[in-house]
């Protein structure tokens, strides 16, 4: 099964040239194009792409707003940030209103692909500046619930960035027992995503993502 991506970007150079790009893949399928965060809402909601690969520096709509909009409204459509923007703010805010991934443009092809087939199994993708970042920003609330054996089970695998689907059948759980676990995990840890609760998680040292589970 192809990957069904949709492209926002404000520079028709840099979308046409990333639709070149995955064209030249065979598990890709390029399915529209935005020039701006109110269009990227728009065709996200008519297309159902797998994946929007969304720039977040657009006049009007930015991408943050588009990826908070696209992420409330459509659980099964992931968000890939790729963006000339590295700094704190940019980062927390993307992990925060639902981005999966974070990429600078700088990155190279291996790297986007990567990204791009990790978000479409449901894994997080960072860039390694943008992940030290994170680290940085996270911060634990001041009470956190106890996870119980079976979430802290669920927090080792969502670390070793693995999606729900392949959770479950580790655990030999269902899916949807999975996506249970993982918005009580969220809940608990007062985290916005899975990747702010996997960060987290390993920040207070609930979870190491080298051991195993159980």
């Amino acid at each position: 099964m192809r990957i069904r991506v949709l492209i926002v970007d404000d520079h028709a150079v840099v979308r046409q040239g990333l639709r070149i790009f995955l064209d030249t893949e065979r598990d890709f399928e390029v399915v529209g194009e935005a020039p701006d965060g109110e269009e990227a809402v728009r065709l996200a909601r008519a297309l159902r792409p797998d994946i929007v690969l969304m720039d977040l520096l657009m006049p009007g709509m930015d991408g943050m707003e588009a990826t908070r909009l696209i992420r409330s409204e459509l659980d099964d459509v992931e968000v890939v940030a790729l963006t000339s923007v590295l700094d704190d703010e940019s980062v927390v805010s993307a992990v925060r209103a639902g981005a999966i991934g974070y990429l600078l443009k700088s990155a190279e092809a291996d790297e986007l692909r990567r990204a791009l087939r990790a978000a479409a199994a449901g894994q997080v993708q960072l860039d390694p500046a943008a992940a030290a970042r994170l680290v940085r920003e996270v911060r634990a609330p001041p009470a956190v619930e106890t996870l119980t054996d079976r979430e802290s089970d669920v927090m080792r695998l969502l670390a070793l960035g693995l999606a729900n689907k392949e959770i479950g059948r580790r655990l030999r759980i269902s899916e949807d027992t999975v996506k249970t676990h993982v918005s009580r995990i969220l809940a608990k840890l007062g985290a916005h995503s899975r990747t702010q609760a996997v960060l987290q998680a390993m920040r207070m040292g609930l979870v190491d993502a080298d051991d195993p589970p159980g």
